[in-house]
């Protein structure tokens, strides 16, 4: 029998699909990916909940960037990939430009 993973967090996004984020995913990600985002949890879940701005992903349809200002200058992104009604956590970081892609949110 399969353990069921521990739900660290999940929110509805504006973009209407929730975002399911399991401690073992975020341990991979401050592990792994981006060990500044240690401790930073509620700061990603509010970026995935209450964006500034929203752009989609050049490469991938389906692959969201979610930006909130940090400081003048430097934001958080936290990407998210859409599969139907739901979403998974990619990776969360700090940046110093928004990336360019299509801007779907605010219109």
């Amino acid at each position: 029998m399969l353990k069921r993973e521990e739900v660290l967090f999940e929110v509805t996004t504006p973009m209407g699909f929730r975002v399911r984020v399991t401690k073992t995913a975020w341990d991979v990600l401050v592990s792994m990916k981006h060990p500044v985002m240690a401790g930073h949890e509620m700061e990603v879940k509010d970026v995935l909940e209450t964006p500034e701005e929203v752009r989609r992903s050049r490469s991938d349809h389906d692959v969201f960037l979610f930006y909130r200002g940090r400081f003048p200058g430097r934001w958080v992104c936290a990407v998210s990939k859409k599969t139907g009604k739901e979403g998974f956590l990619i990776t969360a970081y700090p940046t110093d430009a928004i990336k360019e892609g299509e801007k779907i949110w605010p219109k």
